[in-house]
């Protein structure tokens, strides 16, 4: 099963997001992350949705969402021609100095933001690919994550194409 990213251009409006996530479930695909924001205009949104599948099987979803009154453009993204990114925010335990100074090691080695050092916690941002911030991750669970949070994938494609073009 791979990875498929889905990128829409919708309406911006109430219960937009809800019909694209109830005709997914329909269709019994797992919803792996989705990020959404308002465009520029204020009257569109820009949804990213990540889902775990058959290629062939997230094509036909995708055509099926495509007829959707309230979406402007959909399209499944390939990977080899699309910038993709995930962020986390991460609070480490840290009250040992050995702790601390490891955290800030792998936090530079990954070329993260450290956002907040108090005595005993550490708070890093950590952006790249999910993988990249999966690894991170995995790597300071021994330091003591006492929180995450993490954005999901977010997509665009590279040049010129647009999701404004079919």
């Amino acid at each position: 099963m791979s990875l498929n990213v889905i990128s829409f251009l919708v309406e911006n409006k109430p219960g937009v997001l809800f019909n694209i996530s109830n005709t997914i479930r329909r269709k019994n695909f797992n919803i792996h992350s989705i990020t959404a924001i308002a465009g520029e205009e204020g009257d569109t949104s820009r949804i990213t949705i990540t889902s775990k599948g058959d290629p062939r099987e997230t094509d036909k979803l995708v055509e099926q969402l495509d007829k959707m009154v309230d979406i402007i453009s959909v399209k499944r993204l390939d990977p080899l021609r699309t910038v993709m990114r995930d962020m986390a925010l991460v609070k480490l335990h840290t009250a040992d100095p050995m702790a601390q100074e490891e955290a800030l090691f792998v936090i530079n080695k990954y070329k993260g933001l450290i956002l907040d050092i108090k005595p005993d916690t550490v708070i890093a941002q950590v952006t790249g690919s999910a993988t990249e911030v999966s690894d991170f991750q995995a790597e300071v669970t021994h330091i003591g994550i006492v929180e995450a949070a993490r954005t999901g994938i977010t997509a665009i494609e590279k040049g010129w194409i647009t999701l404004k073009e079919k």
